[in-house]
């Protein structure tokens, strides 16, 4: 017997178009002699959702759509996965199709409702196991969260399951795959059975899904793993003979990313998607000749094609000469368009506008802010103008601590570093040259600087980054307290400083773009903090 992964790129929404790629995918999957396929969760309507759940017409929509779908799959059995209405509850469903019609529905029994998951604002948790015979073999279905627990897999077992067929919606984070694979091995090592796990690819808003589906056999061994961040249909076979039933054989084993690779891959997917299925034109981006927006063009031009992306440079009397002359010459070896808009007469225009209010002041963050503001209100032109999205070029490091500027470089519709600390921007931009040479080594050598006024450093006004991200990490993406990041060896002043940044920053990030997830916690839908509190945290 061989049983068909579909890893496949929904596009939320599109209900229509979901399905023609699972009847696809059932086709491709039929040919290479496969009878059984599986498909990721909610694969008919895309995940998350949302509160399109909340909403009578899109529940019908997929319901209807579920059926006509079922009306056309002979010769294969498919399980899809999507939302069900049934006695007045919505349930996170699996639906076994064959012969042209829907033979059995599973409903997702745990429903994780923390970090980006929000499924008890939606769906019921089912109750009852689904284990439902193809061809001799008795196969139990799973969802997603349900893996992660131990009674979902051992119910299935009681029921008579001789393999485990998982439907899942697995974001990406750093090292998410290895976590995958220790949690899966103790469903298998509890029950004793294989485990083939289908999960989704693709960019939807903050979220990426990496794919990398993979079956494991019933001693926890990996017998396949499809290929990270990108679509594939692959089939496994199943041994069916006496003392193996319902065990996998070797096949394919695409091998896991590296750290630096696979953030890369995100990134890349993530603002690939975002543009192309919200139909932007394509991307704007200024660039500013160092680190962040070189980075990001990097990016933008791996994701999208150098035809897709518009660079500007910015000067002002305080951007140095090799800024320019680098983001030129990086522009050039990218082949992307690029265009040179100075801004002194407009900053020197504000400054004569304000001149009586400001009578007596200094030169100060204000005069930094707007030249910030002069630099994202040309680009918001270019973009209304052309269609193209704003790229912000921010890094997590300075989101975090509020580095960045309200309705200036904090302008734009994708933010496709927020979630990536500075030290990793120099990790990716050394992964992206060992490929091929488009950073020049400058950019990534000098000391990093906003540019707003003479000789200015970010760290003048920042902790070394090693510092401010190790605290960064420790404080948001692990609740640790001030007391314990003093304990791993950092010096209180710092760590007051870098905290209490991050705390009273929360209005800046709140309104800021989305962007990639790449962390366990980033400044998205898994860290929802209040913006008016006194309390202080972890005083």
């Amino acid at each position: 017997m061989h049983i068909a992964i579909a890893q496949i790129n929904c596009l939320l929404g599109d209900i229509a178009g979901n399905s023609d790629k699972i009847l696809a995918a059932a086709t491709q999957a039929k040919a290479e002699g496969a009878t059984l396929l599986l498909t990721p969760e909610l694969s008919l309507t895309g995940y998350p959702p949302e509160d399109l759940l909340l909403r009578e017409d899109f529940n019908q929509a997929s319901e209807v759509a579920l059926l006509a779908l079922a009306k056309k799959i002979h010769g294969i059995t498919v399980l899809v996965g999507h939302p069900r209405v049934f006695e007045g509850a919505c349930y996170n469903a699996a639906s076994v199709l064959q012969d042209g019609k829907v033979f059995a529905t599973y409903h997702k029994h745990a429903l994780p409702n923390h970090t980006v998951f929000d499924e008890l604002r939606y769906f019921k948790a089912g109750t009852s196991p689904l284990v439902f015979d193809h061809q001799g073999l008795k196969c139990g279905v799973l969802i997603c969260a349900d893996v992660w627990e131990s009674n979902p897999a051992r119910l299935a077992k009681q029921a008579g399951a001789e393999i485990l067929l998982a439907l899942n919606a697995s974001p990406y984070h750093m090292d998410k795959q290895d976590s995958r694979h220790a949690v899966a091995r103790q469903r298998v090592f509890e029950t004793g059975l294989a485990l083939v796990y289908a999960n989704l690819v693709g960019g939807q808003d903050e979220l990426v899904f990496d794919g990398a589906s993979f079956v494991l056999d019933s001693a926890g061994v990996l017998a396949q793993q499809l290929p990270a961040f990108e679509e594939s249909v692959r089939t496994i076979e199943i041994d069916c003979s006496a003392g193996h039933h319902g065990n996998p054989l070797q096949a394919e084993i695409s091998p896991t990313l590296s750290i630096e690779a696979s953030v890369y891959q995100a990134l890349t997917l993530g603002l690939k998607d975002y543009v192309v299925k919200n139909n932007f034109k394509g991307v704007v981006l200024g660039l500013s000749g160092g680190i962040d927006s070189a980075l990001t063009l990097a990016v933008a031009v791996d994701a999208l094609g150098a035809d897709q992306v518009h660079v500007v440079m910015m000067p002002s009397e305080f951007t140095a000469e090799m800024s320019v002359t680098d983001a030129h010459s990086m522009a050039e070896i990218l082949g992307v368009r690029y265009s040179e808009l100075p801004i002194s007469s407009l900053f020197n225009l504000f400054r004569e506008t304000l001149s009586e209010e400001f009578f007596g002041m200094p030169f100060d963050t204000t005069e930094e802010n707007l030249q910030a503001r002069i630099r994202g209100m040309l680009l918001m032109a270019l973009s209304n103008k052309f269609g193209s999205i704003v790229l912000t070029t921010g890094n997590k490091s300075e989101m975090a601590v509020g580095y960045s500027t309200l309705y200036g470089d904090m302008a734009g519709g994708f933010a496709l570093l927020k979630d990536i600390p500075k030290t990793l921007v120099y990790q990716l931009s050394n992964y992206r040259n060992s490929i091929s040479p488009v950073i020049p080594e400058r950019i990534i050598t000098r000391p990093p600087s906003a540019e707003l006024r003479h000789d200015q450093k970010d760290q003048d006004s920042l902790p070394a980054y090693e510092i401010l991200d190790a605290i960064m990490e420790a404080y948001v993406e692990h609740d640790a307290s001030r007391a314990d990041i003093v304990g791993m060896g950092y010096r209180a002043t710092d760590v007051n400083r870098v905290t209490s940044l991050i705390d009273r920053n929360e209005y800046k990030r709140r309104q800021s773009p989305i962007g990639v997830r790449i962390t366990q916690r980033g400044f998205g839908k898994d860290r929802r903090y209040p913006i008016t509190s006194k309390f202080v945290l972890n005083s």
